[in-house]
C-alpha cells in the first residue's frame, strides 16, 4: 500500500487535531453533535490510502507485496526529496486556503504571514488575485504558459478554476493543467465523485485535468413563513408541488403577488436554473446560438416583471438581498449550500436565516451553481505533493466529513452524502432543522455538463445584462439581442452569429 506523501514528509508531531468551529453561520449550521458525527470505524481510513484495484496483490503474493510496498515507500521518499521547496498556489479568494489550512494533515500556518505556511519542509505560498475586472484570469494567462521555464521557487504548482471558465484552461494548447494520468491519479482513486464534477474539467481528448471537493447542486430556497401563509404548508415535499415546473411556479407567483410577496428577488435568481438545462451549448464551432430554454427564461421573466411578481435587481446588490429579511417580502431564492450557509445573513439578528425560517426543495428544474476545481500546473516541481493535496482534499472521507461539519460545504462524495442524508441527527439550523443532503445528492446526480463551452461566462453575463433593458421596457427584444451580439463580439472577436 502506498504511503501518503504527508506520512513520508511529516513527523509524528504533525498529526492532525483540526480546528473546531469556523465562526459565523457555518459553525452554527453544522450538526450533528461531535460524537454522532465521528466517522464509523470502517470509514476511518482515508479513501486515498486504499490500494487501487489494479495495484492490489493477490492473496498468494502477500509476501512480495510487502516488499513492493517497502520499495514504493522508498521510491516515494526519494521522489519527494528531489522536488521543490516552495509550493505556490494561485487562487482568487480565501476559500480553498481555509480548507487546506484547516483540514490538510500537517499544514502549519505562518504566524507572521497569513499567506504563507509549511507542509513538512516545503514552504506554501498563497497568491490571491481577486476576480474583479477579470484580474485573476488575466494573471493566470500571463504566468501559466511560461511556467515550465520559471525559476524553481516561482513556479505555479496549483491553480484554481471555476466552472464558467474551466474549459479555457483545461483545453489550453499547450497544456497548462496536468492530467490525472500525468499526476499518477487513477480512475479508481477518484471513483467516489460525481460525474459532472469531472466532466467540467475534462478536455476534448477525454483527459481529466482537475478535481473538486465540492458538489454544488442547488435548489429553491423558500421562506417558510410565507409558504405557510400563502400555500398553507411549509413542508418541503408539499411546497415542491407548488413549484414543480415553470408553469406551476408562475401560477404560484400570481398567488404570492395577491398576498403582497415577490416569488423571487430578481429574474437573475432563476437564470442559472434555465441555463443549466439547455439542449445545446452557447457556441457551436465559432457560432453563437441562443438555446430555447434561455429564450423561455426571457419569456417567463418578462411576464413576471410586467406583473410585478419579481424585479430586475443585479445579484449581490443591496436591493437583491432585501429578501434575506422578512420585510423584503421575497418568497424564494435559487441557490446551493454555500449560498444558504454563507450569504443569507445568518449571523444577523432579524434575518430569515438567523430565525431558521428558510426551507429547501428541488424547484422547477435541478441545477448547480458554483464550485472550485484544483488543477496541477504544468511545470510544477512538486508533483508528488500536488497529487497528495488533490487526493486528500477531494477523496479522503475523513477530511471531507470534517469540511461538512466545520464549513457546511456540500462535498463531492456520493457515499458520504448518502451517509449524511440517512443521518437523522443531522439538521441545518438555517433550514429549520431540515436535512438537505438527500436532495442535494439527488440533484448532483442529475447535473448534465455536456453542453458547456469555453465562452459560457462571457455569454451568460452579456445576455443577462442585455435582457435587463428589455425587461425594464427600455428596448424591445430584437434590440436587446442585438446589444447582446455586440457585447459578445467585443469580448470574443472570433465568434459570429
Amino acid at each position: 500500500m502506498k504511503k501518503k506523501i504527508v506520512s513520508i514528509m511529516l513527523t509524528a508531531a504533525m498529526t492532525a487535531t483540526l480546528l473546531a468551529g469556523c465562526g459565523g453561520a457555518a459553525a452554527d449550521t453544522a450538526a450533528p453533535a461531535a460524537a454522532d458525527a465521528a466517522a464509523p470505524a470502517d470509514e476511518a481510513a482515508p479513501a486515498d490510502e486504499a490500494a487501487p484495484a489494479d495495484e492490489a496483490a493477490p492473496a498468494d503474493e502477500a509476501a512480495p507485496a510487502d516488499d513492493a510496498a517497502a520499495a514504493d515507500s522508498a521510491a516515494d521518499t526519494a521522489t519527494a526529496s528531489d522536488e521543490g521547496k516552495v509550493l505556490n498556489i494561485q487562487c482568487w479568494n480565501e476559500e480553498f486556503k481555509s480548507r487546506v489550512t484547516d483540514h490538510y494533515p500537517g499544514y502549519e500556518a505562518d504566524a507572521s504571514d497569513p499567506n504563507s505556511g509549511k507542509i513538512g519542509d516545503v514552504t506554501v505560498k498563497w497568491i490571491i488575485t481577486p476576480t474583479d475586472d477579470n484580474a485573476y484570469q488575466n494573471h493566470l494567462d500571463e504566468i501559466l504558459p511560461t511556467n515550465e521555464s520559471a525559476a524553481a521557487d516561482d513556479k505555479v504548482d496549483i491553480f484554481l478554476v471555476e466552472a464558467d471558465y474551466a474549459l479555457k484552461y483545461v483545453n489550453a494548447d499547450p497544456a497548462v493543467a496536468m492530467s490525472m494520468d500525468d499526476l499518477g491519479i487513477a480512475a479508481a482513486d477518484i471513483s467516489d465523485q460525481y460525474k459532472y464534477t469531472q466532466d467540467i474539467v475534462t478536455d476534448t481528448n477525454g483527459k481529466l485535468r482537475g478535481l473538486s471537493w465540492q458538489a454544488c447542486s442547488a435548489g429553491l430556497i423558500y421562506n417558510r413563513d410565507i409558504a405557510k401563509e400563502v400555500l398553507g404548508t411549509e413542508e418541503p415535499e408539499e411546497v415542491q408541488e407548488k413549484v414543480k415546473d415553470w408553469a406551476t411556479f408562475n401560477k404560484t407567483a400570481e398567488d404570492l403577488k395577491k398576498a403582497g410577496y415577490f416569488v423571487e428577488s430578481t429574474v437573475n435568481d432563476s437564470y442559472r436554473v434555465y441555463s443549466n438545462n439547455v439542449s445545446k451549448p452557447w457556441v457551436d464551432g465559432t457560432t453563437v446560438q441562443i438555446d430555447p430554454n434561455i429564450e423561455k427564461w426571457v419569456e417567463d421573466s418578462k411576464a413576471l416583471v410586467d406583473a410585478k411578481e419579481t424585479n430586475t435587481y443585479d445579484l449581490w446588490s443591496d436591493d437583491w438581498n432585501k429578501g434575506f429579511y422578512p420585510e423584503g417580502k421575497v418568497f424564494a431564492y435559487f441557490g446551493p449550500a454555500w449560498l444558504i450557509n454563507f450569504c443569507m445573513a445568518a449571523d444577523t439578528e432579524g434575518s430569515v436565516a438567523n430565525a431558521g425560517r428558510w426551507g429547501l426543495c428541488v424547484g422547477p428544474q435541478s441545477f448547480y451553481w458554483g464550485g472550485t476545481w484544483i488543477c496541477g500546473a504544468t511545470g510544477t516541481d512538486n508533483p508528488t505533493l500536488v497529487k497528495d493535496i488533490m487526493l486528500t482534499m477531494t477523496t479522503d472521507k475523513a477530511v471531507l466529513r470534517e469540511i461538512v461539519e466545520k464549513d457546511s460545504d456540500c462535498v463531492n462524495s456520493p457515499s458520504l452524502l448518502g451517509e449524511l442524508a440517512a443521518d437523522t441527527s443531522f439538521g441545518n439550523k438555517i433550514l429549520g432543522g431540515q436535512n438537505p443532503y438527500k436532495q442535494l445528492a439527488d440533484g448532483a446526480e442529475k447535473v448534465d455538463m455536456s453542453k458547456i463551452s469555453d465562452y459560457d461566462q462571457g455569454c451568460n453575463e452579456s445576455f443577462q445584462a442585455a435582457m435587463k433593458d428589455y425587461f425594464e421596457g427600455k428596448v424591445d427584444y430584437d434590440k436587446a439581442v442585438a446589444n447582446f451580439q455586440t457585447a459578445v463580439k467585443e469580448k470574443y472577436p472570433e465568434l459570429s452569429f
